[in-house]
């Protein structure tokens, strides 16, 4: 066998094995160490207009809805759009009216998978994170887990085939 073969073969062993890992990899992960950063903090009674702006000018991060430092709701694109988008008067009440109140939460020692696994149960894309008193540590969502995964395995994550199962017939700018 030749030697590129061979190492192709390791290669793709190690590949392998480090991804049957990543299952207890998320699992001994806790959610504090994930980038939680990508969210805005909106004071309860808010008026829905400037909420939605707040969001925007985060790049429309989702917003947790506070009273007293404390979490109290989320507010989301989805909320904009199933909540506000047909109701036009909805803009100029308070956020309160129209917030998920009382969000499931999770705490920050909490393991990645088991967050993971409550965001697809829910079907959630924002998942508050706070501690014993309430307060906000941040929001995780699933494009915090692809990042940590991304600078966990950079090289299988930025150099995978946007098609895995399709190959070339001949090398790149080959003859």
């Amino acid at each position: 066998m030749p030697a590129r073969e061979l190492d192709a073969i390791l290669e793709n062993r190690a590949t392998w094995k480090r991804t049957m890992s990543l299952k207890e990899e998320l699992e001994k992960e806790q959610v504090r160490h994930l980038d939680l950063s990508r969210y805005c903090v909106v004071e309860s009674g808010t008026p829905v207009r400037e909420t939605i702006a707040r969001m925007r000018a985060e790049q429309g991060r989702a917003a947790l809805i506070v009273r007293d430092g404390k979490l109290v709701g989320i507010f989301t694109e989805r909320d904009v759009l199933r909540r506000v988008a047909l109701a036009a008067e909805a803009m100029n009440g308070p956020i309160d009216a129209v917030m998920t109140d009382a969000p499931i939460a999770v705490a920050p020692d909490r393991s990645a998978a088991a967050a993971l696994w409550l965001m697809d149960d829910h079907h959630f894309r924002n998942l508050p994170v706070v501690d014993d008193q309430g307060r906000i540590v941040g929001d995780m969502t699933y494009a915090a887990i692809i990042r940590y995964l991304a600078a966990r395995y950079p090289v299988e994550v930025l150099n995978r085939p946007l098609r895995p199962e399709q190959y070339a017939d001949e090398a790149e700018g080959g003859d």
